[in-house]
Order: C-alpha cells, then structure tokens, then sequence
C-alpha cells in the first residue's frame, strides 16, 4: 500500500474515532443558574470537625465559595470574606469556603497565616467544584433559606462591603431576594 493510501487509512480511522466519541459522550449539564435547587453535598472540615452538609444548613444563607491556595484573586478576597463572617455571626447566616487544593496541610497554612475561622471543607478531588460548574476560582455561589441559588459571582469580590453585607443580612433576617 503506498503511503498516500496509509495517511487516508489514518485519516478515516481518526475523523471515525472522534465521531464515535462525541456520538457516544454525555452531553454537558445545563448551565446553574439563579432559582435552581444547589447541588447537594457533605464535605469533610480542614479543622477535624464532623463533615459539614448543605442540607444541615437548610433554613440559614449560605455563602459557598470555592477557591484554592495558589489562587492569588482567592488569597486577596478572603479578608474581605473574613470581615463578613464576623459582622454578620449571630445571624441566619454561613460561609463555606471550599478549597480545592490537594494539600491539607497547604490549606492550613493558609489559613493560619490570613487568620481565617470561617468553615474551611475540602474537595481535593474537585467533585462538589464540578458540580457546581466551578472551573475559574474564586467562584461563589449565594443561596437561600430554601437550598436555592440565588446569585453567582466570578471572581474576587470585596465581601465586607455595604452593598453585599446588607443584602446577606436582609436575606438572613428573612427579607426579600
């Protein structure tokens, strides 16, 4: 067979295997969007403490953010995240950092050197990120009293402002979305 008839033999055999894997692969999963259930989970503590479920927190807000160590956008939004913990405790209020890093002890020095004592889960396999389609960190995601998505943000945010404190604060005390 002369080369000319290989490379079309090749060329067939790969346009074939590329049809059949897109043929035979799962389609993604609908974007999330606002007004949808969360997706459930139960993620263990950095701290030792029992796994930390959404469904045990049904009832309060809860500020999921995922983010990782290496993340600098991460690292210089968390004070901020740290001060709206503390102005907002006592509330119907809770923020859930989870970290994708595959190093517990990364993760503790961390959070020992930004004095952070929000709850801290770990998701080194990086199943509840993709779940909740979390590919660009830091990713947050609001949610309400009900287990549904109420916002989605992109990127750093400075946490402890007005406009985000005193909607988390309406939300917690039972106020309007």
């Amino acid at each position: 067979m002369s080369p000319r008839g290989r490379a079309s033999i090749v060329a067939a055999a790969v346009v074939a295997a590329v049809y059949a894997a897109l043929w035979l692969s799962k389609p993604p999963p609908d974007p999330i969007r606002p007004g949808q259930a969360a997706p459930g989970f139960e993620l263990p503590r950095l701290d030792g403490a029992a796994p930390i479920s959404l469904a045990q927190l049904r009832g309060r807000v809860v500020l999921v953010n995922f983010w990782a160590t290496w993340c600098k956008p991460c690292e210089q939004e968390m004070p901020a995240m740290q001060r709206l913990y503390e102005s907002l405790a006592g509330t119907d209020f809770e923020l859930l950092a989870v970290s994708v890093d595959q190093s517990a002890d990364d993760v503790k020095a961390f959070r020992d050197r930004l004095a952070l004592s929000f709850p801290i889960l770990l998701d080194p396999a990086k199943r509840v990120s993709s779940e909740y389609q979390s590919y660009r960190y830091p990713e947050s995601y609001l949610i309400d009293r009900d287990g549904r998505i109420l916002s989605r943000y992109v990127g750093p945010r400075d946490w402890d402002t007005a406009a985000y404190r005193d909607r988390i604060r309406g939300l917690a005390a039972g106020g309007p979305r």
